[in-house]
């Protein structure tokens, strides 16, 4: 990931840029259900409390797809090295959506659709590097491209196949509600942190989105 290095070289990488990597805006309500409300989200998953009182009620829960889906395990987008593990990860008690605070995994939305689902957005983010220094596998999307195939592999079920079909920078405090839809074509949303890096203003100012639809067959 040359390109991502050279594309980083002046950015200041340290542990701010875990504590302030996404800021969501809130998801459109649907259902007659009001939705969590998104802050930073950059809060390792390992302070997430996802059963806090009031942070996501059941109410607040997409309906059941007419066709089930089960959880993610994998994405692989192999034209930009990008390999992650992904894990479910829910909202803290701030109600910021929490992220795996180890750079190489994902996190999936577990309260909104998943890949393979019949409807809505399926929601993957993960951090851009880690406290470290080193690049997080989501750097790679700095370097797709639309029409680059990702593929999300699922245990005991066939994987899912999506070709990218959009890509944009978005202020961290301006993410789309669109992202967090649990109705209309399924798509799979993958989001990181982008620059400019600005330590005095809690890190990273913008997120990368990636818009991929799923290949028909």
């Amino acid at each position: 990931m040359g390109d991502v290095s050279r594309r980083l070289t002046g950015l200041t990488v340290a542990t701010a840029a875990l504590a302030a990597v996404l800021t969501f805006g809130a998801a459109p309500a649907e259902h007659g259900s009001p939705p969590p409300d998104f802050g930073a989200a950059g809060a390792p998953d390992a302070t997430a409390s996802e059963a806090s009182p009031g942070a996501v009620s059941d109410r607040s829960r997409p309906s059941s797809p007419a066709r089930p889906a089960l959880p993610p395990q994998r994405i692989l987008i192999d034209t930009v090295g990008l390999d992650a593990r992904v894990r479910p990860v829910g909202v803290t008690g701030a109600g910021d959506m929490a992220v795996p605070s180890d750079p190489a995994v994902a996190g999936w939305y577990r309260f909104g659709p998943a890949p393979g689902g019949d409807r809505g957005s399926s929601v993957l983010v993960g951090h851009v590097d880690g406290d470290t220094g080193d690049l997080g596998e989501f750097a790679s999307l700095y370097e797709v491209r639309p029409g680059d195939p990702v593929e999300v592999r699922r245990t005991g079920d066939e994987p899912v196949r999506y070709r990218v079909t959009a890509r944009s920078t978005v202020p961290k405090d301006s993410l789309p509600p669109s992202a967090f839809r649990r109705s209309g074509p399924p798509v799979l949303t993958l989001i990181t942190c982008a620059p400019p890096f600005v330590p005095e203003r809690g890190g990273y100012q913008a997120n990368l989105i990636v818009t991929a639809e799923p290949l028909t067959t």
